[in-house]
C-alpha cells in the first residue's frame, strides 16, 4: 500500500527532475532576464529570441476567454440542478454534462476550426481563420463540467437549515440560491474554478488546431496566437535535433507551465483546507 501511494509522488519527482535538468542546461546559454522580459519568441529562426512572454500571453488569453465562458454558465447550471430541477432531471443531465469532459480534445479542436470560427466570421468581418477567440470559447465549453460537477456537490453539501432560515426570512428561491447558498459554498466553487483554470492552461489540441502558431505578445482575441503547449507539440513533432538549445526550449517552456499549474493547484488546496478549518 505504501509503494502504491508513493507512485504519484515518485512520478511527480521524476517529471520535475527531467524538466529541471534540461532547463538548467538551457539557462546556461540563455539569460533568465531575457527569458522573462523579451517580447519575441523565435528560437527556431536565424535571429533567435527567447521571450516566454509571447507564449505566456497566448496561453493566458485563451484561458481567460475559457474562464469567462465557463464560470457563469457552470455555476448557473449547478444552481439550477441543485435548487430548481427535479431529482430525475438532475440524475439524467449530470451524466450528459460529464460526457463533455470525456470527448477527445482533438474533436473539440476541429469543432472550433470548422464550425465555431466560420460562425464567428459571419459576425466579425476580417476575423482570421486562426484566432484566440474560437478555441477560447470551445475550451470554455469543455471545462463547464468541471465547474458544474464540483460546484453542484458543494451546493448540495450546504446544510438545509440555511435554506430554511432564508425562506423563513421571506427570501424567494432565487435570492436564497445566489445570496445564501452560493456564498456558503464558495470554497468548493472557488476550488472548482481553479481546477478548471489549470485544465485550460494545460490544454493542447484545441489551441494547436484552432489558435495558430504565431507567438506574439498580444491580448487581442481576434489575432492568431501560440500557447506554451502548442509550441511544445510543434518542436516535439518537428525536425529539431535533440540535445540542442532549440530542443531545450520546450523544457524551459514546460517548467514555466508546470509552475503555473502547480501554483494554482496549491492555491485550491490551501483554500479548501482554510474553509475546512473554519467550519471545524
Amino acid at each position: 500500500m505504501l509503494l502504491c501511494s508513493l507512485v504519484s509522488v515518485i512520478t511527480t519527482i521524476g517529471i520535475i527532475l527531467v524538466l529541471s535538468i534540461d532547463t538548467f542546461k538551457f539557462f546556461q546559454e540563455v539569460s533568465l532576464f531575457d527569458f522573462l522580459t523579451d517580447t519575441q519568441w523565435t528560437p527556431l529562426f536565424e535571429d533567435k529570441h527567447f521571450g516566454i512572454l509571447s507564449l505566456l500571453s497566448g496561453t493566458l488569453l485563451t484561458t481567460t476567454i475559457a474562464v469567462i465562458i465557463a464560470v457563469p454558465v457552470g455555476i448557473t447550471i449547478a444552481v439550477y440542478l441543485n435548487e430548481y430541477a427535479s431529482k430525475k432531471f438532475t440524475y439524467l443531465v449530470k451524466p450528459l454534462l460529464e460526457i463533455l469532459a470525456a470527448i477527445p480534445t482533438v474533436i473539440y479542436g476541429f469543432f472550433a476550426l470548422q464550425f465555431v470560427t466560420p460562425l464567428l466570421q459571419k459576425f466579425i468581418p476580417g476575423l482570421s481563420g486562426f484566432n484566440a477567440l474560437s478555441p477560447g470559447i470551445v475550451m470554455g465549453v469543455m471545462i463547464i463540467p468541471y465547474i458544474t460537477s464540483l460546484s453542484e456537490d458543494a451546493l448540495r453539501a450546504v446544510p438545509k437549515s440555511l435554506r430554511e432560515a432564508s425562506y423563513g426570512l421571506g427570501a424567494n428561491r432565487f435570492q436564497t440560491a445566489f445570496s445564501v447558498l452560493v456564498p456558503a459554498a464558495n470554497s468548493g466553487i472557488i476550488v472548482s474554478v481553479i481546477l478548471a483554470i489549470s485544465r485550460a492552461l494545460g490544454e493542447t489540441m484545441i489551441v494547436a488546431i484552432a489558435a495558430g502558431q504565431e507567438p506574439k505578445l498580444t491580448f487581442n482575441p481576434l489575432e492568431s496566437v501560440e500557447t506554451i503547449t502548442t509550441y511544445i507539440v510543434q518542436v516535439s513533432m518537428g525536425d529539431v535535433p535533440q540535445d540542442s538549445m532549440e530542443y531545450r526550449t520546450i523544457f524551459a517552456a514546460g517548467i514555466t507551465l508546470f509552475m503555473f499549474t502547480f501554483l494554482l493547484n496549491n492555491i485550491s488546496f490551501w483554500i479548501r483546507k482554510k474553509y475546512e478549518q473554519r467550519y471545524e
